[in-house]
């Protein structure tokens, strides 16, 4: 299996194989846009790999802080008190770059970064970007895809 992650699209493809699509999911890339440099709130471009998967079993909309489950379970009421906070929710595919010099090693460093797909909350705009450069999904969708893929998918990202 293979993921392609289409930024002018927002669109998320599983593929098997083949090449065949299995499913397309909408998300939420950078406000900033695309770039790989360390600090510029950005969405990574180019191959990558998913180097873990976190939150098997969790609830959906568990909050996750510093890849550690909060024992939190997101509300828009927990929302409104925290307006400001950056949630990373349900589960987490923790990319990896593989292209040396590009997204993987030195102020590149896609897992360095930081940079996941992830849930966010229902009320958060999906197919416009709008992240702070992680690849942002409906929580549904998420545990559907952290089911079908194992560790070490291929994700590119256009």
């Amino acid at each position: 299996m293979k993921i392609n992650i289409h930024i002018p699209t927002q669109q998320l493809d599983l593929l098997d194989d083949a090449g065949s699509l299995l499913r397309r999911y909408s998300v939420s890339t950078a406000a900033n846009g695309a770039g790989e440099a360390c600090g510029s709130h950005c969405t990574p471009r180019g191959k990558h790999l998913i180097r873990a998967k976190i939150g098997a079993g969790q609830a959906e909309n568990t909050v996750f802080v510093r890849r550690r489950p909060t024992g939190e379970i997101y509300t828009p009421e927990l929302g409104a008190q925290f307006p400001e906070r950056d949630w990373i929710l349900t589960r987490i595919l923790w990319l990896s770059g593989c292209e040396i010099g590009f997204n993987r090693l030195g102020e590149n460093d896609t897992m360095r970064r930081y940079i996941y797909i992830h849930g966010t909350p229902d009320s958060v705009q999906l197919g416009a970007p709008g992240s702070h450069g992680c690849i942002r999904m409906r929580n549904a969708d998420l545990i559907e895809l952290f089911d079908l893929v194992p560790a070490g998918t291929a994700v590119e990202i256009i």
